[in-house]
């Protein structure tokens, strides 16, 4: 649809943000899913889903991986909304 290959699409993304595109949409879900967790009291399933990150499995080890802690760890410190359930 681009007009190009997928190997040129690629190196010209890379070329022009510095990152792979899969690597650019991943920060990019993970990006909506702190906005979600910060303004928000869907569910982690809830935000899984909105952002596609698959399962909330898949989720929570992603969240985990490149933000530092847990989804629900990260909604406690930074969602002054959020009904706490602890």
């Amino acid at each position: 649809q681009a007009g190009m290959s997928r190997r040129t699409l690629i190196r010209r993304f890379h070329s022009d943000t510095g990152r792979p595109p899969m690597s650019w949409l991943l920060d990019a879900r993970l990006g909506l899913a702190r906005e979600l967790l910060e303004s928000s009291d869907l569910t982690v399933e809830a935000v899984a889903r909105r952002c596609g990150l698959g399962t909330p499995a898949n989720f929570r080890t992603l969240f985990k991986a490149h933000v530092g802690v847990p989804p629900r760890t990260y909604r406690d410190t930074f969602n002054s909304t959020a009904v706490k359930h602890r």
